[in-house]
């Protein structure tokens, strides 16, 4: 079954919207939409930009066919006028905002766009839906990577997602800095390096495990991983080592008090000569196990449930507004719901060390910039034609950056206020 396309994505509420506005004469009017989240989710100092490059690839393929037109048409969604408008779509403004691997805090512009009101609204469920899911993922994964203090994390979590979110979650970990995924569809679309082992299931299938030990090293080498948690740890182990011998490259535990069995385990394994042997971890790892195993002698970590729903935050919280109609700002008013009117300009503002201090917003003008800040948004599509972006090497480079240059504060896992600060200057 094919997967499903950018238009259909659409909501329901939008093309009322696109009707009315045709209707009466505002389709045209030039608006600007701004992307931002009004907090972050409970316990998170910072948000990650994930997702920019699919959105800019799927605004390139946002088109409506005949048979979604003639459906749009013969279940009342739209009108005449406005399925002859949905039939000739094409998105021709201009769309700019944080690159992928920025950090992002409450009121941050992270995507602006900009163009006729009817081709802008149109865009937004399909904007919310990819950078509400990837910025989530992404930063779910910055905390474990940190958490992990440098030792190699494989996303291992496509069984609990959509098949299609699966594979962005996977690119959103890779950006985040996971060093492996075991979804394969990611690794052919995004070029992300993949890794897997068996499962207990392949132990199962063979009469011991000694066999099914056997079976593996045969076909794969000693520079394999294998799973010893089917039945006893210990004697998995010294079965591993001797079928492999002690060049095997790694074992996997998927249970148990993984903080003692990982000591247990090294122990073991230096024991019976394997000291280059790794050992790898898994088993509902989110930040907070991963950091409690910080001391322990684990070199590898695989998280699936929590970093694909977002480690409790499976929503980054982002909204969609119209903030500024033919260069005059609007406003929302409703209590709790607020919007700063007027389309935003962002800085990072940092010391000469290179500690970030401050982010600047000013609405409908420039900051003043100082020696050290840093000017956060870029463009990504202008006339509808995308700007070249840089790929995900750099986006993960440019998190990894980003995250030496908060204050240490700012990576704590425990609650807490942003990271930094956030200053919006409303227009005057």
């Amino acid at each position: 079954m094919s997967t499903l396309r950018p238009a259909l994505l659409t909501d329901h509420y939008e093309l009322t919207m696109v009707s009315a506005a045709l209707r009466d004469g505002t389709a045209d009017r030039h608006c600007t939409f701004e992307v931002f989240s009004r907090r972050l989710p409970a316990g998170r100092r910072y948000g990650v930009v994930a997702g920019t490059g699919r959105l800019v690839e799927m605004i390139q393929d946002f088109r409506f066919d005949a048979e979604e037109v003639e459906f749009l048409r013969r279940t009342g969604v739209v009108d005449e006028s406005a399925a002859q408008w949905l039939t000739n779509y094409r998105f021709t403004g201009d769309v700019e905002g944080y690159a992928e691997g920025e950090l992002f805090f409450p009121g941050s512009p992270i995507l602006t766009v900009s163009g006729g009101f009817a081709e802008c609204v149109v865009l937004e469920t399909l904007a919310l839906s990819v950078l509400n899911h990837d910025c989530a993922v992404a930063a779910a994964a910055a905390r474990m990577v940190t958490a992990a203090r440098g030792r190699a994390l494989i996303e291992m979590g496509s069984r609990r997602a959509h098949e299609e979110a699966a594979v962005a979650a996977a690119r959103a970990a890779y950006l985040a800095g996971f060093r492996f995924t075991s979804n394969l569809a990611a690794g052919r679309r995004y070029g992300i390096p993949t890794a897997g082992t068996a499962a207990h299931a392949f132990t199962l299938l063979h009469d011991d495990e000694r066999t099914a030990f056997a079976s593996q090293v045969a076909t794969l080498g000693k520079d394999t991983t294998l799973l010893v948690d089917t039945y006893d740890i210990s004697q998995g182990i010294r079965t591993a080592i001797e079928v492999a011998g002690p060049e095997l490259r790694a074992v996997r535990i998927d249970s148990g008090d993984l903080a003692v069995i990982a000591q247990q385990s090294r122990e073991l394994l230096d024991s019976l000569g394997a000291t280059e042997t790794k050992i790898i971890v898994s088993g509902d790892l989110d930040e907070y196990a991963i950091a409690a195993l910080a001391a322990e002698p684990v070199d590898m970590y695989g998280a699936g449930t929590a970093v694909v729903t977002g480690s409790g935050a499976p929503t980054a919280g982002l909204v969609y507004k119209l903030v500024e109609v033919e260069g005059r700002p609007v406003v929302k008013r409703s209590e709790h719901k607020a919007t700063i009117g007027g389309r935003k300009v962002a800085v990072r503002r940092h010391k000469p060390t290179g500690t970030a201090t401050d982010e600047i917003i000013v609405s409908q003008g420039v900051p003043d910039r100082q020696p050290n800040d840093r000017l956060l948004q870029r463009s990504f599509v202008v006339d509808g034609e995308p700007v070249a972006l840089p790929d995900i090497e750099a986006s993960r480079e440019h998190l990894r950056q980003c995250l030496i240059s908060i204050p240490w504060e700012g990576l704590k896992l425990s609650a807490g206020d942003p990271a930094i600060p956030v200053t919006v200057v409303p227009a005057s």
